[in-house]
Formats: C-alpha cells, structure tokens, sequence
C-alpha cells in the first residue's frame, strides 16, 4: 500500500508541507503536535493542560483511521523545560494504559509552547 495521508479538521492544521499524519507499510506516523484548541488557536498555561490538548488533538487524529492511543507504539516527546517532567509526565500517563508505547523525551527550544509530540502507531492487522 502506499503512502496514504490522514486528515481531520478536528485537529490544528498544518502550517507548512506536511501531513497531519501518514500511513504507511503497518503504521501511522503522526506529525509533531502542539497544544492549540483547534477550534480557537489557544494554548493553554501549563504543561500539564498543554499536553493533554496535545494528546487530544493526536486522537483526533487517529480517530480519522479509526485507531486509538492504544495503538501506538513509540512517542517523542520534546519539553521546553526538562524541569517540567513531572507534571507532563502526570498528564501523559492519563491518556495511556500498559503496556505504554516506548518514549524518547528530550528538552527542546520550542516556538511559544511548551510541549510537542508525536507518535508512531501500529495499524492493527485483521
């Protein structure tokens, strides 16, 4: 199967020339995600509001293929503050159950956010 792109206007749209997320030999890779309300642009004040509007804007994401967090197995996370991982970590653990996809987290110099993520997802085989 090629390379297929997934959509969704439920999710912040792309500002450059790249897809929300692709599909492609078994797995979904999506694009990194910030934490903006796709229906207002806000972004909220903490990591840990930040990072679960990013999650949410993930599984909208998914949802366009019919797939779930659950699915996912691989994350890399970038943080403006490394000194914010615990909160984030709290966050994120509300949005996954085990067994947890494998994560790289890294501190990053972010453009006015203070989390991004993306995701590499298994497509479940019928």
């Amino acid at each position: 199967m090629p390379k297929q792109a997934i959509k969704t206007q439920n999710a912040p749209q792309p500002v450059g020339p790249y897809s929300q997320a692709v599909e492609a030999n078994g797995f979904v890779y999506t694009a990194g995600f910030g934490p903006q309300d796709p229906a207002t642009g806000a972004v909220a004040d903490s990591v840990g509001e930040q990072t679960r509007q990013v999650l949410r804007n993930i599984q909208a994401v998914l949802a366009e293929r019919g797939l779930t967090l659950d699915d996912a197995v691989k994350s890399t996370v970038h943080l403006a503050t490394l000194a914010d991982f615990a909160e984030f970590n709290a966050a994120y653990r509300e949005f996954f159950t085990e067994p947890y996809p494998a994560r790289t987290t890294v501190g990053s110099e972010l453009a006015n956010i203070l989390v991004e993520i993306d995701l590499v997802v298994a497509v479940p085989q019928a």
